[in-house]
């Protein structure tokens, strides 16, 4: 994973609650068990005319955000299924952070291994930074993990909650695989120790 500290993007707003990970990326699209490549589904019912064209009307395909790595978000996002595909779908897309009210659990745990920051914010905040994104389509908000700060031009930032576990992984860029790996001398040790103890297992 790419580490996370602070960067400054534009903001992409979908007034949209509940969406499922069904719709963020559709079932039929799940046929690979590697991570890469399902950005270009991301939303494609909502993005994609029947005819392969891109659909006008759908938020994210606004020139403004293009380019986009914060996504403003209704309440509820990633419920439905459980599938890790969706967050997948996100950051392939090219988005780190959500904000949004609230999240299904399994979808807010999966974003974590994926390099994907989702803040909650209170209704407050949130329909600020939706007011702010819609008046000024295409401006950048700024995300400070280090001192868990989200800054926009208004001033409608708040400092936000994130679990120092978490934190630490993000800003160093380790998913489950890199955590093991930072272990491998205790790994070899523990191997090394447990041949000589049952040689036979070995053989």
């Amino acid at each position: 994973m790419q580490p996370y500290k602070k960067h400054q993007s534009i903001a992409a707003l979908m007034r949209r609650s509940n969406v499922d990970t069904d719709q963020i990326i559709p079932k039929q699209f799940l046929k690979k068990v590697e991570r890469s490549g399902f950005g270009i589904h991301l939303f494609h019912d909502w993005r994609f005319n029947e005819d392969g064209s891109d659909n006008s009307d759908f938020e994210l395909n606004k020139a403004e955000f293009k380019g986009a790595k914060i996504l403003v978000v209704g309440d509820n996002f990633g419920c439905g299924s459980s599938r890790e595909h969706a967050p997948w779908a996100i950051e392939d897309y090219g988005f780190n952070t959500i904000i949004s009210t609230s999240y299904a659990d399994i979808f807010y745990n999966n974003c974590f291994k994926n390099s994907i920051l989702p803040i909650i914010a209170t209704k407050e905040q949130l329909a600020k930074l939706m007011d702010e994104v819609a008046a000024n389509e295409g401006v950048s908000f700024t995300v400070d993990v280090e001192n868990q700060e989200l800054i926009t031009p208004a001033g409608n930032g708040f400092k936000f909650e994130i679990d120092p576990f978490r934190k630490d992984n993000l800003i160093k860029g380790l998913d489950d695989i890199g955590l093991t790996l930072e272990q491998t001398d205790s790994i070899d040790q523990y191997e090394a120790k447990h041949k000589q103890n049952f040689p036979w297992l070995w053989a």
